[in-house]
């Protein structure tokens, strides 16, 4: 497995590390070379050892384990900085721990006309749903607005409600609702289009300096967690251009496929405007950034009751509710959307959690492959919590991936107590089918959805491997036969989600030729009697040849 190229000594040789090269047949090694970009030989200390100069920089790692970089396909960086910059409850245990970082935060920055944040978990708040009164009582004279968790609902201060207009006599938006006490008032949660229109019309929009303040924080995070490049579920005009001015200078070290937004409120006119970013963004990225993918959300979430099911709701009392939820675009607008897409080349992403969210993706790339004949697009569908037995091979059937964010796949309490009974028993057991979709014969790819859940790629694994929280090893696995191998676990994490990202020909695997993208974790996780894969950490990050994390 060794591989000598032009251009004289490596930069970097690793030894005394275990070396998982990756890819469906998971070869390992004992040494690696990296020359500028490349890896240019991977094999015994000894073969390895012969790309050596006196100027090569050399690592003995005994002990340590080197795979390919990790490759998140699904997350919000920006979304996620910019809470790393302002009111980031990401984490925290309760109300009480939100309500003191609000306060601390608003009393630190007198000058913030706003009071913006996000990452609290619906598991905290009676029905999921918070209240105006507690944020009036820290915050009484800015507004205050907050994203959840899943970035699918929004909690607000009675100012935030003033200046918005929402009052009693407002109607839910169409694809949304405002929550309501019994007499109609808004109690200060927004789901959905709710909370969207009031950050889009109403929150100060960040300016690009901000911008790239968030992206590069975020980036800095991501490095930090052997991640080395990323799908970026949500781009608007604004963060392609801090995208873009970041690859300008040079300082976005991540390979970055930007998932461009899909506006569910306007038609396949938008096709245009999509494909003009797109070449932008060829002209611009500097091999760093490629707005390639477009991003339709198919409907909402199973907590909020806005995920599309095939069969209504449950209503905790043994019937069921009437309600089967929200589809953003019905059956025909989304197969329009994705046949149109498809025809011009982009890849599409579809956010889909439930049932009928999933199939109608999939009957949707079906129409586009009727339409327009096979193509190496690589759609996929995020989340895949709801999918129905029947649709489960219609994945591999389609070429669809399905890009799975594992670290959900675990019982917590938004899970036990906010989702199952909405469920019920057999639906239940219907969710994030991974073993299922492998067995099936779909390709995997992983993501974290960050700032939804951590983005450390091997608390997602561990949960992948076990569906475990990492944090109580003694619950009781959720869905244990869905349950994948390590290897099965990181290669989704490494070639699948290279492979989503049109990146598999450069990445994904630790072979001669291949871009230098690695992480080195302190524990060769596939020893006997190795410790659990979430109590590893990364040493070192290599993105493109350039150590972007290492110890301090």
């Amino acid at each position: 497995m060794t591989g000598r190229g032009p251009g004289g000594a490596a930069d970097l040789v690793l030894t005394g590390a275990a070396v998982w090269c990756g890819g469906p047949e998971s070869h390992r090694a004992g040494a690696l070379a990296v020359r500028g970009d490349r890896i240019v030989a991977v094999g015994t200390e000894d073969e390895v050892r012969q790309h050596a100069g006196s100027r090569t920089e050399h690592l003995h790692l005994p002990g340590r384990l080197v795979v390919p970089g990790f490759q998140d396909a699904h997350v919000h960086p920006p979304q996620a900085g910019r809470n790393r910059l302002s009111v980031d409850l990401d984490g925290l245990p309760d109300r009480a721990a939100y309500l003191e970082a609000v306060a601390r935060y608003a009393a630190q920055h007198p000058e913030r006309t706003w009071i913006f944040g996000g990452g609290w978990s619906m598991e905290h708040f009676p029905g999921g749903a918070p209240v105006k009164e507690d944020l009036d009582r820290v915050v009484p004279d800015r507004p205050v607005f907050l994203f959840n968790r899943d970035v699918h609902g929004a909690w607000v201060n009675s100012r935030a409600l003033e200046l918005a207009g929402i009052t009693r006599h407002t109607p839910d938006p169409p694809d949304g609702r405002i929550e309501r006490d019994a007499h109609g008032e808004p109690t200060g949660t927004l789901h959905e289009g709710a909370a969207y229109t009031l950050n889009d019309t109403v929150v100060p929009a960040p300016g690009p300096a901000e911008l790239e303040a968030a992206i590069l924080s975020a980036q800095e995070h991501l490095h930090r967690l052997g991640i080395t490049g990323w799908q970026d579920a949500w781009v608007t005009p604004e963060t392609q251009r801090a995208y873009e001015s970041l690859a300008a200078g040079g300082r976005l070290t991540a390979r970055v496929v930007g998932a461009l937004w899909w506006d569910r409120h306007r038609d396949l006119g938008q096709v245009p405007d999509l494909l003009a970013r797109r070449e932008r963004g060829r002209a611009t990225g500097h091999g760093r950034f490629f707005p390639t993918t477009v991003k339709i959300m198919a409907d909402g979430v199973l907590e909020n009751g806005t995920g599309a099911l095939l069969e209504p709701y449950c209503d905790g009392c043994g019937g069921d509710t009437g309600d089967t939820g929200l589809s953003y675009l019905d059956r025909e607008e989304l197969a329009a959307a994705v046949t149109a897409l498809d025809a011009e080349g982009f890849q599409v992403h579809v956010h889909t959690i439930g049932d009928r969210a999933v199939r109608d993706a999939l009957d949707a790339v079906a129409a586009a492959r009727a339409a327009n004949g096979p193509a190496d697009s690589r759609h996929h569908l995020a989340h895949v919590q709801l999918v129905h037995p029947s649709d489960v091979p219609r994945f591999a059937e389609l070429g669809v991936v399905a890009n799975c964010q594992a670290y959900w796949a675990q019982h917590e309490p938004q899970m036990d107590d906010l989702t199952l009974p909405v469920l019920g028993d057999e639906r239940s057991g219907w969710q994030y089918p991974f073993a299922d979709l492998l067995r099936a014969g779909a390709r995997l790819a992983m993501g974290s959805d960050w700032p939804v859940t951590t983005p450390d790629p091997l608390q997602q694994i561990e949960v992948a491997v076990t569906r475990v929280d990492p944090a109580d090893r003694s619950a009781p696995p959720f869905l244990p036969e869905q349950r994948l191998s390590l290897t099965e676990a990181l290669t989704a994490f490494t070639a699948g989600s290279a492979y989503v990202n049109h990146d598999d020909a450069e990445s994904g695997r630790l072979a001669p030729g291949m871009r230098a993208d690695l992480a080195v974790l302190d524990t060769d996780l596939f020893a006997d009697g190795a410790s659990p894969v979430a109590d590893a950490r990364v040493e070192f990050t290599v993105a493109a040849g350039r150590v972007v994390h290492q110890p301090r």
